[in-house]
C-alpha cells in the first residue's frame, strides 16, 4: 500500500488528534481501496474510481454510517496528499455523502428548562446552590458530562466570562458564558466545601475541583449528576425519563440555533470536529431559517474532512 498512508495516519493522530479506534478505522478503509484499485496506486485514483469504491461496498450492504466514516477517511486521505503536493488535485473533493437515518436528539423546550432552574433555585441548602451550579452552566456552555464534573476550581477563578474547556480527543476549547451562570457559582462557591471528601486521597484530589465529591476521583460522578437531574425532574414536575446530561447539551445547542446563532460558532462551543454534527440540530429551525442554511450558508455543505462525530 501507498508510503503515504502511515504519513497520513501520523498526522492525523498528531495534528488532528484522532483516536486509535479512528485510525484504526481508517487504515482498513484505505487498505480495502487499495485492494479495490488492484495496480492503480492510491496516489492516482480518480474520482471516478473512488464512486466505483463506493458503489461496490453499498453493493456488498454497507451500513449507511460505515459509508460515512469511509467516505470521510477518503475525503481526508485524499485531502492530505493535495495539501502536500503529492498530487495536483483532491479526486475525493466532490464525492456525495451517503444519507444517513440517523435519530433526532431529544431535547427540552426553553419552557422546560426554565422549570427546571426555579426547581434548582428552589431546592434549599447546600445541594440546591450545586444544583444551580451544574444546571446553569450545562446549558449556558453545553458541556459534555464529562467535562462539567470535571471542571477544574481555577476555570473559575476570578469570576470569568468564558469557560477553557479540555474536551474531547485532547482539544482546548473557549466557551462563553452567561451572568446567571456566573452567578449560580459565585452563590454555591461558600458551599462547596460541603462536598469534599474527608482528609485522605479523595479530599486531596478534590481540592483541584470545582464539583468536588467522595468520590475515589475527587470529584462528582456522572452518575450523581444524572441522579441530581432525577431529582430536579421530580421537583420541576417533568418526567425524570426525558431528561438527562446530553438532553441539556442537545437543548443548549438547538436554543441558540433557533435564535439565530451561527452554526459554525455551535460547532464551536461544543467541541465537534466535524460541522455535519453540529447541523442534526437545525431540524428545529423555523421553515425560513431551515431554507437559509440549506441553500445560502457556506457550510451546509460539510466540505473536505466531513466525518460522523460520536459526540
Amino acid at each position: 500500500m501507498s508510503r503515504h498512508v502511515e504519513t497520513f495516519l501520523e498526522m492525523m493522530a498528531v495534528d488532528r488528534g484522532a483516536s486509535p479506534h479512528t485510525l484504526d478505522a481508517y487504515r482498513r478503509d484505505l487498505t480495502l481501496l487499495d485492494e479495490f484499485l488492484g495496480t492503480t496506486p492510491l496516489e492516482r485514483a480518480s474520482t471516478d474510481d473512488l464512486r466505483a469504491f463506493l458503489q461496490d461496498q453499498a453493493a456488498r450492504g454497507m451500513a449507511p454510517r460505515t459509508a460515512a466514516r469511509r467516505r470521510a477517511a477518503l475525503r481526508r486521505f485524499y485531502a492530505f496528499l493535495a495539501a502536500e503536493g503529492r498530487r495536483p488535485d483532491d479526486p475525493a473533493d466532490v464525492l456525495d455523502a451517503p444519507r444517513l437515518d440517523r435519530p433526532l436528539p431529544k431535547l427540552l423546550d426553553e419552557t422546560e428548562i426554565d422549570r427546571l432552574l426555579g426547581a434548582a433555585r428552589a431546592w434549599e441548602g447546600a445541594h440546591g446552590l450545586r444544583a444551580s451550579a451544574l444546571l446553569e452552566l450545562v446549558y449556558a456552555a453545553g458541556l459534555r458530562v464529562s467535562e462539567l464534573v470535571a471542571l477544574p476550581l481555577a476555570a473559575v477563578a476570578r469570576d470569568p466570562d468564558v469557560l477553557l474547556i479540555h474536551g474531547k480527543g485532547d482539544k482546548d476549547r473557549v466557551v462563553p458564558i452567561g451572568q446567571p451562570a456566573r452567578e449560580a457559582v459565585r452563590a454555591y462557591l461558600p458551599a462547596r466545601e460541603t462536598f469534599l471528601a474527608p482528609k485522605g486521597p479523595a479530599h486531596r484530589a478534590g481540592q483541584r475541583y470545582l464539583f468536588p465529591s467522595r468520590a475515589t476521583a475527587g470529584h462528582l460522578t456522572r452518575d450523581g449528576f444524572a441522579k441530581m437531574l432525577t431529582e430536579l425532574a421530580v421537583r420541576a414536575g417533568l418526567p425524570p425519563g426525558r431528561i438527562s446530561p446530553h438532553v441539556l447539551r442537545h437543548s443548549f445547542a438547538t436554543h441558540l440555533l433557533a435564535h439565530g446563532a451561527d452554526l459554525r460558532g455551535v460547532q464551536a462551543m461544543l467541541g465537534h470536529a466535524d460541522i455535519s454534527t453540529t447541523q442534526i440540530y437545525t431540524h428545529v429551525l423555523d421553515a425560513r431559517l431551515r431554507a437559509l442554511v440549506a441553500d445560502h450558508h457556506p457550510l451546509a455543505d460539510a466540505g473536505p474532512g466531513t466525518g460522523q462525530d460520536p459526540s
